[in-house]
């Protein structure tokens, strides 16, 4: 019998319009899976069968219309949802509830999904682990902070779910879980109603197995018509291993041999670039500006609840308050001097390659692994996209990360569609 929760967004979508499924049995397939799976995974903070059946309910009385009608969609815990509670991944919060939706929840309901639940996080999205294990194998991390989002969507729970990026959150756990990760150009969505970290570097982003379906919620999350043309020729890639390449291991290299050897089979042009040596100290700017901004955001939780926090959080704060603001300001600076430079970097190419994690998901569940192949895309705020496809000899997947010009999120998309078609 057909599983119906493996389906992807976009088949599923086109099932539903014509009638050959419905959304109340798409739910009931992703909670079927969700009782079977979820006491070895642990992705989920709250789940509540009947009322996401009683949404899935009402979508089949509706007409189709909406880009995401009848499609269950799983929630980062520290975006607002007005139907659930939203922990952050904290004790402090246990039980809150906001009065309303997040923009991005709003702009999904809007489109006819089923706001299926809510997934774990790390404490208020930093390091501090959930309770959330790799589905590909269960001693090992997903990664984080959108431990449960990516493992959800990995194990076939529900086909696509949010998470958010302020370092690493989305392309590192994606990569560990074998999923496409994408992460949109900064300030491209709207953060309205998402707990914040650092204001210079929190993004929005999705878990989705296919592409095409992070594409889709592009156009949901815009409010825009779904407009996906595949591309007519092969792209220009520039091979980016970056200046924290000595610290990949095998796995990351062999991951992105091999996907560039697919492509450029394919008929792809692929060249290594390297970048300026003004990059070099970007990975370190990101954390200081990560680690300042967070102590003002989190200023609240530790002045007044410090016996609340974890190690990592209380941490953050003290390292955070011992920044100065010149500092800040020289991190900053850099950060703006290299994204002058980007258009540079991509005059002859059509996105970047380059490793998506320092390798496949770390042993033990007391971490969520390093972030930095991610800290410099983030702190330069350009989309990027995990493509899963690559294997170690134990089955733990990991990926390539490519990565475009700010807001030319729709181009890299449409690049990364013909990427993963050459992969599969």
């Amino acid at each position: 019998m057909e599983i119906l929760s493996n389906l992807t967004a976009s088949d599923a979508i086109e099932r539903i319009r014509q009638k050959q499924i419905t959304s109340e049995a798409l739910v009931e397939s992703c909670l079927e899976k969700i009782d079977a799976r979820e006491h070895e995974i642990g992705a989920w903070q709250h789940i509540d069968a009947v009322h996401a059946l009683a949404q899935a309910r009402d979508r089949d009385k509706e007409s189709a219309q909406g880009m995401l009608h009848g499609i269950p969609v799983a929630v980062k815990d520290i975006i607002e949802t007005h139907d659930m509670p939203t922990a952050y991944g904290s004790s402090l919060y246990k039980g809150y509830r906001s009065p309303w939706d997040a923009a991005c929840i709003a702009a999904c309901r809007d489109a006819g999904a089923v706001i299926l639940g809510k997934t774990v996080t790390t404490e208020f999205a930093y390091f501090h682990p959930g309770k959330t294990s790799n589905p590909h194998n269960m001693t090992h991390t997903p990664g984080g902070s959108s431990s449960g989002s990516a493992a959800a969507v990995s194990d076939g729970m529900v086909p696509i779910a949010f998470g958010s990026q302020t370092a690493g959150s989305v392309i590192r756990p994606a990569s560990f879980c074998g999923v496409v990760g994408y992460k949109g150009t900064y300030g491209l969505f709207s953060m309205a109603g998402i707990k914040p970290f650092a204001n210079s570097l929190d993004t929005l982003g999705v878990f989705t197995r296919k592409v095409a379906d992070a594409a889709l919620m592009h156009a949901v999350l815009l409010r825009i018509p779904l407009d996906g043309k595949p591309i007519t020729s092969p792209p220009r890639i520039g091979r980016c291993n970056t200046h924290e390449w000595p610290q990949a291991d095998i796995a990351t290299r062999d991951a992105l041999d091999e996907a560039v050897n697919y492509w450029r089979a394919a008929g792809a042009e692929v060249v290594d670039i390297s970048l300026p040596d003004s990059f070099k100290d970007l990975a370190t700017s990101q954390l200081t500006i990560m680690t300042f901004e967070s102590a003002r955001t989190f200023a609240f939780e530790y002045n007044f609840h410090a016996d609340k926090l974890s190690k990592h959080m209380k941490k953050i704060v003290e390292d955070g308050r011992a920044i100065t603001e010149l500092a800040y300001s020289k991190a900053k600076a850099l950060a703006n001097e290299c994204r002058r430079e980007l258009p540079a970097l991509f005059s002859d190419h059509d996105i970047l390659v380059a490793p998506s994690s320092l390798g496949a998901a770390p042993q033990g569940l007391d971490t969520t692994g390093d972030p930095l192949f991610n800290r410099i895309w983030t702190l330069l705020g350009v989309p990027c996209v995990n493509l899963p496809g690559y294997r170690t000899t134990n089955g733990l997947p990991v990926g390539v990360q490519i990565i475009g010009l700010p807001g030319n999120d729709k181009n890299l998309l449409d690049v990364a569609t013909w990427l993963e078609a050459q992969l599969a």
